[in-house]
């Protein structure tokens, strides 16, 4: 199966950002962009990639101990980017990012121990991603409209060990289903 590991934002921080992404789906040039839908809103901490299921109770087992060494934290939904000359939109975030990075840390590192290949470890960039384009798209209008967003603060309280699921009927603009494998309380949360 494909795995990710991620924070999820809660529901009033998702309406939020959709009422935001609304806005920005109305801008000149917003059809160039394949835009990700609720329900595949998150940040991802460490992707997996496919994963044997004989793998997944050590994985998830070792998630559980990163989720347990790392404590509640405030996070919320502030600004945006964008990666690739324009191929992923991004809206940004703030609050404690140094916890958010080291649960990325650690749940990379869980996959590594594993015995999952994480290919080579990069800085983890704190992003939830909007919108995406096969094609270089000028996106400058998008994150111009994204730097005044900020969302509430909410405090994150679990590590989401999450399955996606490719689209497989070929329909133009299917999204991936994603479902949560195990929810892990953070720290005291647990």
């Amino acid at each position: 199966m494909r795995l990710f590991a991620a924070v999820l934002p809660p529901d009033e921080v998702v309406a939020e950002l959709a009422a935001e992404v609304d806005a920005l789906r109305r801008l000149p040039g917003a059809d160039r962009l394949r835009w990700t839908g609720r329900p595949g809103w998150h940040f991802t901490l460490a992707f997996y990639g496919e994963v044997d299921d004989s793998v997944v109770p050590d994985l998830s087992a070792r998630l559980e101990r990163a989720a347990h060494r790392t404590a509640p934290f405030p996070l919320a939904l502030r600004g945006g980017g964008h990666f690739g000359h324009g191929r992923a939109l991004w809206a940004g975030a703030d609050g404690d990012l140094e916890s958010l990075r080291l649960l990325a840390d650690r749940s990379e590192a869980a996959g590594r121990r594993a015995g999952l290949d994480m290919g080579e470890h990069r800085r983890y960039k704190a992003h939830l991603t909007v919108a995406r384009s096969r094609d270089a798209v000028d996106v400058g209008p998008y994150v111009d409209a994204l730097a005044g967003f900020a969302g509430r603060t909410w405090t994150v309280s679990e590590l989401v060990l999450v399955r996606s699921n490719l689209p497989a009927s070929g329909v133009p603009g299917e999204q991936p289903r994603y479902e949560a494998v195990a929810r892990r309380p953070l720290g005291a949360a647990g």
